[in-house]
């Protein structure tokens, strides 16, 4: 038997690799994908074969992952329950991606990951693992084996010899990829207690920020980011410069209680600069562009839309299906956004296109010379009226 086990060189993976062994007599092959979480994947690979891997593919996805995942969810305007830009939601099924393309290419019969029975990692992994390969087995060890602690994981790595750095006290988790850093856990679990001032890795204290504002301008073709500060730069490199302007000036934070898949309520700390800015430069330029009633219709939709990737269901034919309207209606976002970032705030200052439906001739107040007859307002406000006043009657004949 061969496993495919995500591996991340963690605690609980370098774990798994010996418990895998153990419990099926199973080859074990490492997958550990790059999408951007600033960890040396090569000495991970290292370790995973020093553990006991028979083999460990290192797969570079950050521009597949910016470009298929992270740019598609801001054409849909997608913020799960108002505040969380879905970074790793968004994550998930690219390195699921990436897992079965190696599963494939092994032979392997099975797949392994480190998700807990608690979280919404385990579905997103395994619903996206199951439309690559249906009759794929997926084996979550936090689902099966006897340990019920950090502690408990860290003694039985002394006890095999497996080189872990981790300590049983950890204040926190972290995951961390090109869109945002999450923290979790630990002296997090109080909902009332303040995240920690050291802990935050990609943006400086806004209150500690530059005295000194900075301004970016925000590049769009058909809704996709493809320029900063009239740079034209790819996917990756585009949110790596965003992430970088964003996180000296302390934009982005958000401190988020938000309801897990599984029907729990969590509380975790956000840092995601660079979608920050995305999605309010992609709002400005999409105002000018975007019909009216198509915009309504998008943002109806982008609530369902950032549901079903925060669940997992990013291969669905019901995302795939909201994915073709919400490119529909981006095919005229067009323009550039212009925002100033202050203190850890990102202030729109102006936003331009070529196919801007904003016309000066119509909405000014003053001589508009012809263009917008004002007495047509009293026949389109008594039909929208009709309805209102036909019940009113009704209720006053009563």
């Amino acid at each position: 038997m061969k496993i495919i086990l995500a591996y991340s060189g963690g605690l609980d993976t370098s774990v798994a690799i010996v418990w895998l062994k153990e419990k099926y007599d199973a080859e074990i092959v490492g997958f550990c994908s790059d999408v951007g979480q600033g960890e040396d994947l090569e000495a991970a690979r290292k370790k995973a074969l020093r553990t006991g891997a028979v083999s460990c593919h290192v797969l570079d996805q950050r521009d597949e992952f910016v470009r298929d995942f992270v740019f598609p969810a801001v054409r849909a305007g997608a913020v799960y329950e108002g505040e969380y830009y879905l970074g790793t939601a968004l994550a998930r099924p690219c390195i699921a991606r990436g897992m079965m393309e190696v599963a494939a290419r092994e032979g392997a019969t099975a797949i392994a990951h480190g998700s807990t029975g608690k979280g919404n990692d385990q579905i997103r992994f395994e619903l996206g693992a199951y439309w690559f390969n249906p009759s794929i087995k997926i084996i979550a060890p936090w689902r099966e084996w006897d340990f019920k602690s950090r502690s408990e994981l860290i003694a039985f790595a002394a006890a095999k010899n497996i080189p872990v750095e981790a300590t049983a006290d950890k204040p926190y988790s972290i995951d961390r990829n090109l869109l945002h850093t999450s923290y979790e856990g630990g002296v997090l679990e109080d909902p009332d207690a303040e995240p920690p001032a050291e802990m935050f890795q990609r943006t400086v204290d806004p209150r500690r920020a530059p005295e000194i504002p900075r301004e970016v301008s925000i590049g769009f073709e058909k809704g996709t980011p493809v320029s900063v500060d009239g740079a034209a730069l790819g996917p990756a490199a585009l949110l790596t410069e965003l992430n970088t302007l964003a996180g000296e000036h302390g934009v982005g934070r958000a401190d988020v209680v938000e309801d897990r898949f599984v029907g729990m309520k969590s509380r975790g700390v956000y840092e995601t600069p660079g979608g920050t800015l995305l999605h309010k430069a992609h709002r400005a330029v999409a105002s000018l562009t975007m019909d009216r009633e198509a915009m309504r219709l998008r943002d109806t939709l982008s609530v369902e839309y950032a549901t079903l990737a925060y669940r997992g269901f990013w291969f669905s034919p019901e995302r795939e299906a909201l994915q073709k309207l919400v490119d529909a209606v981006n095919e005229p976002v067009t323009g550039t956004a212009r925002l100033r970032l202050y203190k850890g705030s990102a202030t729109l200052i102006g936003r331009s296109s070529p196919r801007s439906l904003y016309r000066n001739d119509i909405v000014t107040f003053e001589d508009d010379r012809g263009a917008y007859d004002q007495k047509d307002a009293g026949g389109f406000i008594r039909l929208h009226a009709l309805r209102l006043r036909t019940g009113a009657m009704v209720a006053k004949a009563k």
